[in-house]
C-alpha cells in the first residue's frame, strides 16, 4: 500500500521508512507527488493538533492517502511556559535556524548545570479519506529519554541541529557518536508505528480486498 507521508523533510522520510521496513506500506514524499503544495499553518498547541492540520490539508489537496507527524520537545524541570513543546524552533515569535537551534538549548541545558533530561512526544493522524481518519499519540511512540548537553558536538546532522547536543542516557554518548542513534531514540518506537499502520491503513485495505464485488 502506498502512502504519502505529509513532510518536505528529507530525514524524516528517510526515517519513517526505516522505521516501517518489513511492513506492506510504501512512503513518498511531497516532492513525489509532482503537486505543489501551499505552506501550512501549523496552529495547534500540541502535536496531535498539528499532525491532524497538516494530513487533512495534504489530503484535500492531493486527494491520496496520507498521514503527517508531529512531535513536542518536553525538557524535565524547565518551567511550562518556557517549554518548547511543538514550537521547538520558535521562540518569543521567531523562527531558530539550525544553529540559533543549538545556542538556544545549550543555554537552557547550562541552567541545569551542563545537562538536562529530555523527551519528545510523537503524534501521528492518517487520512484515508473524509470519512476514515485515525489519530495517535501514545506513550509507545515518544522517544526514550535523553540529555542535553551545553557542551556542542563539531559535527552537525541537516534537518536534525539537537543530534548535535544531545547525549544518550545511559553512556553519556553524543548521538552524532553512535553509528544508529535512531535506535537510542527508537524505545521500541518503530514496533508502535508499525502497529498503527498495521491496525489502520493495511487493515482497511484488507477489508475492501476481502469485500464482495457488486452485482451487475
Amino acid at each position: 500500500m502506498q502512502l504519502l507521508y505529509g513532510t518536505g523533510n528529507p530525514a524524516k522520510i528517510k526515517h519513517m521508512k526505516e522505521m516501517l521496513h518489513g511492513i506492506e506500506v510504501e512512503i513518498i514524499g511531497l516532492k513525489d507527488t509532482g503537486i505543489q503544495f501551499d505552506e501550512i499553518d501549523e496552529s495547534g498547541n500540541h502535536p496531535l493538533e498539528n499532525a491532524k492540520i497538516k494530513a487533512l490539508a495534504y489530503y484535500r489537496k492531493a486527494g491520496l492517502p496520507v498521514f503527517s507527524c508531529d512531535s513536542g520537545l518536553y525538557i524535565e524541570g524547565l518551567e511550562q511556559d518556557r517549554q518548547p513543546g511543538v514550537h521547538v524552533r520558535r521562540v518569543h515569535g521567531k523562527v531558530l535556524n539550525d544553529e540559533e537551534m543549538i545556542a538556544y538549548y545549550t543555554s537552557i541545558a547550562a541552567e541545569f548545570g551542563g545537562t538536562v533530561k529530555a523527551r519528545y512526544r510523537n503524534a501521528i493522524c492518517l487520512v484515508m479519506d473524509e470519512e476514515h481518519t485515525y489519530e495517535y499519540d501514545g506513550d509507545d511512540i515518544a522517544t526514550s529519554y535523553f540529555l542535553l548537553a551545553a557542551q556542542v558536538h563539531p559535527n552537525r546532522d541537516p534537518g536534525f541541529p539537537l543530534d548535535s547536543i544531545s547525549l544518550e542516557l545511559q553512556s553519556g554518548a553524543y548521538y552524532m557518536d553512535i553509528k544508529d542513534s535512531n535506535s537510542v531514540f527508537d524505545n521500541g518506537m518503530s514496533q508502535a508505528f508499525k502497529q498503527f499502520f498495521r491496525k489502520t491503513a493495511l487493515n482497511e485495505q484488507e477489508i475492501y480486498e476481502k469485500s464482495p464485488l457488486p452485482e451487475i
